[in-house]
């Protein structure tokens, strides 16, 4: 796949993944219910993408957000939108690896992170970031996992070839666990968080970039695999989908590799 052409088919998408505004405030309130965030948090926002989740909290917390991500132009994206919005002092765009990134330990009390840990590894991406929370540390982040012991031969094979370390929400767990975290909470995101500013709007920009690239075969290419993404949800929506974890950093305990889970990473 031609990746230039797939961030410019998705530039200026609402979202760049499922989720909504009020989901990402929901968990939010889980992380703060637990009385671990201080006044005005120190947040890293890891995968952050053009920063619609980095906007809500340095709004909601009054807290500074280190936001991540290695495509510069979701970067420029989140520093218009910061200064926009009166928040450019309190958002920190930044070209980095969400699997290192460049912080010292201890400097965090949340690190936030939607539809994006998956490009790392759910449990390695855990691990890698347990040392930058402080004693008392939350991380929110989600990641798609199968909602059902039998899923659909067909959702199997497109999620085995896209995502093959995918697995259930329950593994899931026991991989934060694994990680060095306790389990606060978690939720699944309802079907309408893939829909009303995520699938919907990419399929009608599907639809707009086929009649502006016909017969350009690598526009084809990409067109045809963001609609199968489409086309497999509509269908399979209900067997899999993203979930919500709100983690705390556990005081004790060693945490180990969570390979058992993970070895098509390897």
């Amino acid at each position: 796949m031609d990746f230039a052409l797939f961030f410019e088919l998705h530039h200026g998408l609402p979202r760049q993944g499922p989720g909504s505004d009020a989901l990402t405030a929901r968990a939010l309130g889980i992380a703060a219910a637990t009385g671990l965030l201080p006044h005005a948090p120190a947040i890293l926002d890891a995968g952050c993408g053009p920063g619609r989740s980095a906007l809500l909290l340095a709004r909601e917390t009054g807290g500074r957000v280190a936001a991540i991500d290695l495509h510069r132009p979701f970067l420029d994206e989140l520093a218009a939108r910061a200064a926009s919005e009166g928040l450019a002092d309190r958002i920190d765009p930044l070209a980095a690896d969400m699997a290192a990134p460049p912080f010292p330990p201890g400097s965090f009390d949340l690190i936030w992170s939607e539809g994006a840990i998956y490009s790392i590894g759910f449990g390695t991406g855990l691990q890698a970031w347990r040392p930058l929370l402080k004693p008392a540390g939350l991380v929110a982040v989600t990641e798609c996992a199968w909602l059902t012991d039998s899923p659909p031969a067909e959702a199997l094979a497109f999620w085995n070839a896209e995502y093959p370390a995918m697995t259930t929400a329950e593994d899931n767990r026991r991989l934060a666990e694994a990680a060095g975290y306790r389990v606060i909470d978690s939720f699944t995101l309802p079907r309408e968080a893939w829909w009303d500013e995520y699938y919907a709007p990419l399929e009608a920009r599907i639809a707009e970039f086929r009649r502006r690239h016909a017969g350009d075969a690598a526009w084809a290419e990409v067109l045809d695999g963001s609609q199968r993404e489409i086309d497999l949800h509509r269908r399979h929506g209900d067997s899999y989908g993203y979930v919500f974890l709100i983690l705390a950093r556990s005081r004790t305990g060693n945490p180990a590799r969570p390979a058992v889970f993970e070895a098509g990473l390897e």
